[in-house]
């Protein structure tokens, strides 16, 4: 290509040549100039000729190069889908070992997941358990107190029953002795023991009373207590019936006139009128608020201080909306006590509550409600069933006083009549002698004539005196 260019450049220069020698010498050289021009023209001709030879060997040549090139770019081509096709093959072959592999893995993983969330379900429920032995043995030995303390004042009430009723016996033992000298004295002496013993009961009941008073004020201290305990309203209902009598409390009992919300226990307090049917409730309602509880507790492991007072501040809304429920349901003074109990099932809720002293104010003060855990409810049950004990014997003393009274009158009847009887047995002892006396000798003076029959025909006529006492 470049030397055809170059062959026509060259024959452009000498046509200019050409020309310029023509325009000169014009004359002259007209014939050279045709010889000159068919030289030229034969030389073009035969330029063309070699540039279409080479223009064929050019395309040729392309052809042939555009062919190996199509043939080497196809077998590169080929060569590049099978190799992209083992590297398919190859990467699926990875992918399906690494899915194997994680597979196993996450087969492990549950695996552990499981003996962890075991040995999780078995901690837990040797923590309930251990918590559950915990408070048994601490309602265990509160309960043995109790009874022990209760034991005690049976005791002294056995004791003075036990010395009346000897008392009594030996007033029993004179009366047989038919002296009734001595069994006014013995008589006079027993009513002298058993007014020194009721005087020492009197003083018990003054001492009782104390008791009460003292347990009143014990029953205010421990609404800010913390203590340890159980869990809902089965544990309501249990620590009620091993406290208290059934007649000393109502279940499902509606409280406030208008409202036909029933609260789950009300305590029946002695009313103020003279009727000693009139009562007074104490209403008591379990609570338990286990998802604001739950979020607290949340916070505390995570260890974040604004979740921790967000649910906090949660938790304080809950209990005052429930402080609030029980106020406009259950209280209607003087139909109940001027206050309620909002019982917490949980020592751990009862301490977050109690531990936030305006919240314990607030309830207190706004709301009329107490709160209490289970052994803080305990304390204040015991308080109660002391107070219900003292008014029992209260009431029992002027009944003993009474009937002390018409045993003192009986026995004053009794002396009469004894000394009747005496009399009468005196008559009938004089009338007996007097028959054994004069009436057998009599007999024996008319009979003195008479003759004696055989034993035989006497058995025969007249039973035997020895049958007759047999008989």
């Amino acid at each position: 290509m470049e030397q055809t260019l170059l062959i026509i450049i060259i024959g452009l220069l000498l046509l200019v040549i050409i020309l310029i020698i023509t325009f000169r010498y014009k004359g002259d050289t007209f014939d050279a100039l045709n010889k000159l021009e068919g030289g030229i023209r034969e030389d073009f001709r035969i330029n063309r000729e070699e540039n279409a030879r080479i223009s064929r060997d050019n395309r040729t040549e392309l052809s042939n190069t555009l062919k190996d090139f199509t043939l080497d770019e196809r077998e590169k081509f080929a060569a590049l889908r099978q190799e992209q096709k083992e590297l398919t093959i190859r990467t699926v072959d990875q992918l399906d070992k690494i899915s194997s592999k994680v597979e196993e893995k996450l087969g492990m993983l549950n695996e552990q997941a499981k003996k962890d969330s075991h040995l999780l379900r078995e901690a837990i429920n040797n923590t309930f358990k251990s918590f559950q032995e915990t408070f048994d043995k601490n309602m265990q030995g509160f309960s043995n107190l109790q009874r022990e303390k209760f034991g005690q004042l049976e005791e002294k009430q056995n004791k003075l029953v036990e010395s009346t009723e000897k008392r009594l016996e030996e007033m029993r033992a004179t009366v047989d002795e038919k002296l009734q000298k001595t069994l006014n004295e013995r008589l006079g002496q027993s009513f002298e023991l058993v007014s020194k013993q009721l005087e020492s009961v009197q003083k018990g009941l003054g001492e009782m009373q104390t008791m009460a008073t003292d347990v009143g004020g014990l029953k205010k201290v421990l609404s800010n207590v913390k203590l340890r305990g159980g869990i809902g309203e089965v544990q309501l209902a249990m620590l009620l019936e091993q406290i208290l009598a059934p007649t000393q409390y109502d279940a499902n009992v509606r409280t406030k006139k208008g409202s036909a919300d029933p609260v789950e226990f009300a305590i029946k307090l002695p009313g103020r009128s003279e009727d000693e049917n009139s009562v007074v409730y104490l209403p008591i309602d379990a609570k338990f608020p286990k998802d604001t509880y739950e979020q607290l507790i949340t916070a505390y492991d995570r260890g974040l201080p604004e979740e921790i007072e967000i649910s906090t501040r949660n938790l304080e809304i809950t209990i005052k909306k429930m402080a609030r429920a029980i106020r406009d349901k259950y209280i209607d003074p003087p139909y109940t006590t001027d206050f309620a109990i909002m019982f917490l099932p949980f020592e751990s809720i009862y301490a977050e509550v109690i531990r936030r002293s305006s919240l314990v104010d607030q309830l207190r003060d706004e709301f009329k409600i107490t709160v209490a855990g289970p052994t803080t409810l305990v304390a204040i049950l015991n308080s109660l069933q002391m107070g219900f004990r003292t008014l029992s014997l209260q009431k029992r003393s002027s009944e003993v006083w009474k009937v002390l009274g018409a045993v003192k009158t009986e026995f004053e009847k009794f002396g009469g009549l004894l000394q009747k009887a005496k009399t009468n047995l005196d008559k009938a002892s004089d009338t007996v002698d007097e028959l054994l006396g004069k009436r057998t000798r009599a007999i024996d003076r008319t009979l003195r004539q008479v003759e004696a029959l055989p034993a035989v025909e006497t058995n025969q006529l007249l039973p035997d005196i020895d049958t007759i006492d047999e008989e």
